[in-house]
C-alpha cells in the first residue's frame, strides 16, 4: 500500500482506540450472549476476509477494499471477542475461575502465536489473498468449534441432580 511510517502509526493508533470502544460498547449490542452467540458471530465473522479476497480480485482499489473491508472486519471482532470474554467468565467454575480465565488467555496467545505464523508463511507462499482466505477458513473452524459450546452459561454451571 506504500504507506509512510506515520500513516501506519495513526492506523494502528485508531484501529487500537476504536476496537476499545466497539468492544466496550458490545454489551449494549448483544445481549445474554451464550454459546451460539459466539458461533454465529464467528460465522458473520469468517465472511470478512474471504470477501475481501473476492474483492481484491476485482476492478475496485486493492487500498479501498482492504481498509474498509478491515474496518467492518474490526468492529464484528471486537463484539466477537467482548463475548469470548463474558463466556469465559459465565462458564468458569467458582472455584477454578482464575484456572479456567489462565487457561482461556494461555490458549489465546497460542492461538494468536500460530496464527502469526501461519499467515506470514502463506503470505510467504501466496500472498495476502492466501491470508486472507486462511482466515476465513480458520474463523469458519472456530464457528463450528463453537457450536459445542452449552447454550446457556448459567444452566452449564448448574448442579447436576442424579436420576
Amino acid at each position: 500500500m506504500g504507506w509512510s511510517f506515520w500513516q501506519v502509526g495513526i492506523f494502528m493508533a485508531v484501529w487500537t482506540i476504536g476496537y476499545g470502544i466497539v468492544q466496550a460498547s458490545a454489551p449494549r449490542f448483544v445481549k445474554d450472549p451464550d454459546g451460539r452467540t459466539a458461533a454465529k458471530l464467528a460465522f458473520v465473522l469468517a465472511a470478512f476476509p474471504a470477501a475481501i479476497a473476492t474483492a481484491m480480485s476485482t476492478s475496485i482499489d486493492s487500498d479501498v477494499v482492504i481498509v474498509a473491508g478491515l474496518i467492518v472486519f474490526g468492529v464484528v471482532f471486537a463484539m466477537n471477542s467482548a463475548v469470548h470474554s463474558y463466556l469465559i467468565l459465565a462458564y468458569a467454575e467458582g472455584s477454578k475461575v482464575a484456572m479456567n480465565v489462565g487457561f482461556y488467555y494461555m490458549a489465546n496467545a497460542f492461538g494468536r502465536l500460530s496464527g502469526t505464523v501461519l499467515s506470514g508463511a502463506l503470505y510467504q507462499w501466496q500472498g495476502l489473498q492466501a491470508c486472507l482466505w486462511g482466515s476465513a477458513i480458520m474463523v469458519l473452524a472456530a464457528g463450528l468449534l463453537s457450536l459445542l459450546l452449552p447454550g446457556d452459561p448459567a444452566r452449564s454451571r448448574a448442579p447436576r441432580v442424579a436420576s
